[in-house]
């Protein structure tokens, strides 16, 4: 036997090993919306919405409706009760809503977190950070960095970032796509047919609707092979992608046009759409904008990361509303000074002390300056908070 043939060999061992892994780890569906897993659903689903009157309604008899739930989900007639629409302006941004009733979100939760995340999360790539335990937005920021790093210590500030965007993401994914993404990744057939239902509730061949969290995870699952494509065959190591913004860096300006061309034939199969606005190869020195951030590397190799602009006017018309809310009666200061703090939590992670400053400067014109030095009392100095990542 040559060298060749035995490392075949234990390749097609290994596979077999992790194929009988996989099977002891998937639940079947009897399991998987045992009464007990339901139950402890139903408590996550129930918070910070408990003053909802439907809530409210399920939660008088809950140990009842959670049962009832089981058996229309074991007899096979459990099905969607339809969404409660709405619009919610965001960043001066009209998204349309898509909730679901108590009961479903109960199911789809169970579904989320005992099936659907666990089998397709291992097949996430590192620098995948949306919607991911104990990842997100500043994760996503900080790899930035990280990977900003580490170019600069090999190439230094010579080199250029591909920024993309998709258009539309959630409105775009395609069922078919994610429905054999699913097929592939579980065995129980009553499981599938459950995920295809919900992927169904949602009319045509392709979008799923923000609001539920079951939508949410399959939109991530949609672009995993794209993710996999520029770090395994493009073969770019410093990449990363927050839900549908990406960036590659690299100190080839014709290497990253050529990837380009790949990622936009890889999103014509997967039915996403490309934002052309937003799409840019934009040189590393020139500092560049990435997730309502602005970075600039500079020759010292020192990372400066700004707080975008418009956040910054947004929230001082934010604090003037604020005040006339609170002179109207319609809310109270404390609620008021939460909102502030919120923001100002936010923006001590970026280099932004002076910024920081002018904002409470505000704030204490508005509200009053004693109001906030009492506030400010049990406060950190506004630092810029970064951690850290291995590469």
């Amino acid at each position: 036997m040559t060298s060749e043939e035995r490392k075949e060999v234990r390749y097609k061992r290994r596979k077999e090993r992790r194929e009988v892994k996989k099977k002891k780890k998937l639940l079947s569906f009897n399991e998987l919306f045992s009464y007990e897993n339901l139950y402890k659903s139903y408590i996550r689903c129930r918070r910070n919405v408990g003053w909802k009157a439907s809530t409210q309604k399920y939660i008088v008899q809950a140990p009842l409706n959670v049962y009832q739930t089981r058996k229309e989900l074991m007899n096979g007639k459990f099905r969607s009760k339809g969404f409660c629409e709405f619009d919610l302006f965001e960043r001066g941004k009209k998204r349309k809503i898509k909730s679901v009733k108590i009961e479903e979100r109960i199911v789809q939760r169970c579904l989320c977190d005992h099936a659907l995340v666990p089998v397709i999360e291992r097949s996430f790539i590192y620098d995948n950070g949306a919607s991911i335990k104990n990842k997100g937005y500043h994760f996503a920021m900080n790899r930035m960095i990280r990977h900003l790093q580490y170019h600069y210590r090999k190439y230094g500030t010579d080199g250029y970032i591909l920024l993309f965007d998709f258009s539309k993401f959630f409105d775009n994914v395609s069922h078919d796509v994610i429905k054999e993404i699913v097929q592939k990744s579980f065995k129980d057939q009553r499981t599938i047919d459950l995920i295809n239902h919900f992927i169904d509730c949602f009319q045509g061949n392709k979008g799923l609707g923000l609001g539920s969290q079951i939508s949410q995870t399959l939109a991530l699952a949609s672009c995993n092979k794209l993710d996999h494509l520029i770090k395994e065959e493009l073969k770019v190591k410093c990449y990363g992608r927050y839900m549908d913004d990406g960036y590659l860096i690299h100190p080839d300006k014709k290497y990253l046009k050529q990837c380009l061309n790949v990622i936009k034939e890889e999103c014509k199969k997967l039915g996403i759409i490309l934002n052309d606005k937003k799409t840019q190869i934009v040189k590393l020195s020139h500092g560049f904008t990435w997730l309502k951030g602005r970075f600039f590397l500079t020759p010292s190799g020192k990372i400066v990361k700004k707080i975008y602009k418009k956040s910054v006017t947004r929230e001082r018309r934010k604090l003037k509303k604020l005040k006339k809310f609170c002179e109207a009666g319609r809310m109270t200061e404390k609620d008021a000074w939460s909102a502030f703090q919120s923001w100002r939590s936010y923006a001590r992670h970026f280099n932004a002390y002076y910024t920081i400053k002018n904002m409470e400067e505000l704030y204490s014109n508005l509200f009053g300056k004693e109001r906030l030095c009492i506030r400010q009392k049990k406060m950190e100095k506004p630092l810029m908070h970064m951690n850290n990542y291995n590469m």
